[in-house]
């Protein structure tokens, strides 16, 4: 007869209580969103994957801080965002110049999958723009579909207060990224009406 699967606290209390394997165990149970979330905060994948290990080296030594207030996934995305957020705040204070990219101009994949990956990049591109008190629950709420209590749980503030950042954060995407809906102000224009505009001088 197979064991009872523990709950996260129990991991937690056994994790604190000397067990060897059950902080592990918690951690491969939440890697995926942990990661999606330090991914998407972070946009590069060194930087997230060093966030992620900052966080869980931070949460394997602070366990006996955990005080069962909140659920341990919410305690554990609290850890990884602000070690997200510490290091764009580093970064920001010591930018750098990232390296061009080499290799073929134009990959060898079908163009509907560039437009997709373009799109993608557009995307993580401008939420790069955002502040960062904007950027997280941007990411939490809109992208990887946490609730706005969730949310306002793991970032420490008031759900009203993850209301109005998401609400100005998704009008300056909608600023950044509004070319993917109108690429071009002549795209349903007819070709004789363009280049009676250009005769114009308009």
């Amino acid at each position: 007869m197979s064991a009872p699967v523990r709950s996260d606290a129990d991991l937690i209390a056994a994790h604190t209580s000397g067990d060897p394997h059950a902080f592990a165990e918690l951690f491969r149970r939440h890697r995926d969103r942990l990661w999606a979330v330090a991914l998407r905060t972070m946009r590069d994948h060194d930087d997230a994957s060093d966030a992620l290990q900052d966080a869980m080296i931070s949460a394997f030594r602070n366990a006996a801080s955990f005080r069962a207030e909140s659920q341990v996934t919410t305690w554990l995305h609290r850890i990884v965002v602000n070690a997200c957020l510490d290091r764009i705040r580093r970064r920001q204070a010591r930018p750098t110049v990232p390296l061009p990219d080499t290799g073929p101009a134009e990959p060898a994949v079908p163009r509907d999958a560039i437009e997709e990956q373009d799109t993608r990049m557009a995307v993580q591109d401008a939420l790069a723009e955002l502040p960062e008190e904007q950027r997280a629950p941007i990411v939490l709420v809109d992208v990887e579909g946490y609730s706005v209590s969730d949310t306002a749980a793991i970032l420490g503030v008031a759900e009203g207060t993850v209301k109005s950042r998401c609400a100005r954060g998704r009008v300056k995407l909608a600023k950044l990224l509004g070319h993917l809906r109108n690429p071009s102000a002549d795209a349903n224009v007819p070709d004789d009406a363009n280049a009676k505009r250009r005769r114009e001088g308009r």
